[in-house]
């Protein structure tokens, strides 16, 4: 009592010039992100990356090896799965958009009530049915299930990153904060899914595809190969369980401390738009902001890059390389100099700008993705090509998040009479990876059944080698270099960041002024 006295009096003394000041900072220091804030809301970014890390390393080679599926059925599951998974996106976005207020917010009620649909739909993936006629609706039923689930969860989680505080270096901070979890998450997601997985399968069938026709399909030799090694294929598939269930266990744990941990502040979401806006008009506003189809465009070749060499990466070291008893151990490497090198990316661009992180961390791949194409490596070469690949998989999670923020406050500066677009702008981002990630593995997976490729053999036909290579090293490059083109033409450098920083500052100032102005004459009145 004494200090609110005491307070109240030195007030009194300050003249009517330097109030609204003080009480300006008093609003920012009271909306300041603690910490534990920042690390909650940073722990809800893993079960997305864990999940998706696993599925992108291993589904494809699931689906060929463990579930013994033709590779054309294969690629409708993982084409179909990630098609819909990229159409969801932008609707749950819209509705995520125009969600009422609850007592826990407007963003986080989408992330509890998901959850636990969630994790019942991704066990069920890593389930294999007896039902052999009827294998390919299970796995496109759950897949696309599974995804619009994890899409209910994460774009909400991808626009709390506007809510949690209108101060851009907290947000900015705790960006920071979930790009490290997310790489943690994937290390963690290759670790769990790899190590389990990747120790039970160890077996391959050397002798049943020797001699075997380039054009032989897999169905001829399947009943051969189900003979030989029927005991490493249970304990496989017992494997993939056991991983998935870890996996779930996470997923639950990441949505509670989430949920409890983070407060979604009323007063920040004043952007989100009470006005009734449809689809139509929010997809049109947003897809007519420059800077952000020039961003996304950008990112959409260098995300397909990136897709089409996690997708294929642990075939091309299993089968390419014959790494059959260490290719989890190399996947797990590339996750792990992810995680290292984020702090450092994270100085970079905030030492030298975001274009030229853009343009530095993922270029830094190709030399060394031409050195694993054409030439016939050792283990060590092997993994100091895992090393570099993991500098460039940390540019490329940490920038499209980082930049995202500065495209949507440039909308604000340029559109303030059209707030309430923020998940919009996420999820249509999202769409476009997603999108991506579609086109890539039913790409991949067709080519591979065309060049003949045979399940669980120790040795492929060439044509699969070839295949590999292309998909995994010539094909990014090309995909690197057309994206670093495009991003050129993205207009928001450090200067011009720096300058709509400056002016929504200056807006938002203004604002609290007003309100000082408005409760002052409230309480004269």
């Amino acid at each position: 009592m004494e200090k609110q006295s005491e307070s109240a009096s030195c007030t009194g003394l300050l003249g009517e010039k330097d109030q609204p000041k003080i009480q300006g900072e008093r609003h920012r220091g009271k909306h300041k992100l603690s910490v534990c804030s920042k690390i909650c809301f940073a722990i809800g970014g893993a079960p997305y990356q864990i999940t998706g890390c696993a599925l992108g390393f291993f589904l494809q080679m699931y689906l060929l090896d463990v579930v013994q599926m033709s590779p054309f059925n294969a690629s409708i599951i993982l084409f179909t799965g990630r098609v819909w998974d990229a159409i969801t996106d932008p609707l749950v976005g819209f509705f995520v958009s125009r969600s009422s207020w609850t007592p826990f917010g407007r963003l986080v009620p989408w992330i509890i009530l998901s959850t636990p649909f969630a994790v019942i739909c991704y066990f069920l993936i890593w389930y294999v049915p007896d039902i052999s006629s009827g294998q390919l609706v299970w796995y496109l039923t759950f897949y696309c299930l599974f995804q619009t689930l994890v899409t209910c969860f994460h774009v909400p989680y991808s626009a709390l990153t506007m809510f949690i505080s209108k101060e851009q270096s907290d947000r900015d901070s705790a960006t920071g904060y979930r790009m490290t979890v997310e790489v943690l998450g994937t290390v963690l997601g290759t670790a769990i899914q790899g190590q389990i997985v990747g120790n039970a399968d160890d077996t391959c069938v050397p002798n049943s595809l020797q001699g075997v026709s380039v054009n032989t399909s897999v169905a001829s030799v399947e009943e051969s190969i189900v003979s030989e090694d029927s005991g490493s294929l249970t304990n496989t598939r017992v494997a993939y369980l056991i991983a998935a269930g870890i996996i779930c266990g996470i997923y639950i744990l990441c949505a509670v401390v989430l949920s409890f941990g983070v407060r979604e502040k009323r007063e920040s979401c004043e952007l989100l738009s009470e006005q009734s806006v449809s689809f139509w008009q929010g997809l049109k506003l947003v897809m007519s902001h420059r800077p952000y189809i020039k961003l996304i465009a950008g990112f959409l070749f260098t995300s397909l890059a990136f897709m089409l060499l996690e997708g294929n990466f642990a075939l091309f070291l299993k089968y390419t390389l014959q790494r059959h008893k260490d290719y989890h151990n190399i996947l797990l490497v590339i996750m792990i100099s992810a995680t290292l090198t984020v702090p450092f990316w994270q100085w970079f661009l905030t030492r030298f700008g975001k274009k030229t992180a853009v343009y530095i961390g993922i270029s830094s791949v190709i030399p060394f993705m031409i050195v694993a194409g054409l030439v016939k490596i050792n283990v060590i070469v092997t993994y100091i090509v895992a090393i570099a690949a993991g500098l460039s998989v940390a540019a490329a999670f940490l920038l499209p998040w980082s930049m995202l923020p500065d495209v949507i406050d440039d909308f604000i500066l340029k559109n303030p009479e059209s707030p309430g677009h923020e998940a919009i702008f996420f999820s249509f981002y999202v769409f476009f990876t997603k999108f991506a990630s579609g086109v890539s593995l039913g790409i991949s997976t067709l080519s591979l059944d065309y060049a003949g490729y045979q399940a669980r053999s120790c040795y492929q036909p060439e044509a699969v080698n070839v295949t590999l290579r292309l998909l995994v090293c010539a094909a990014p490059i090309v995909l690197i270099l057309i994206g670093l083109l495009l991003f050129k033409l993205y207009p928001i450098d450090e200067e011009k960041r720096k300058e709509n920083r400056k002016a929504l500052q200056l807006i938002r100032e203004n604002d609290r002024d007003s309100d000082s102005d408005s409760v002052e004459l409230a309480s004269n009145l």
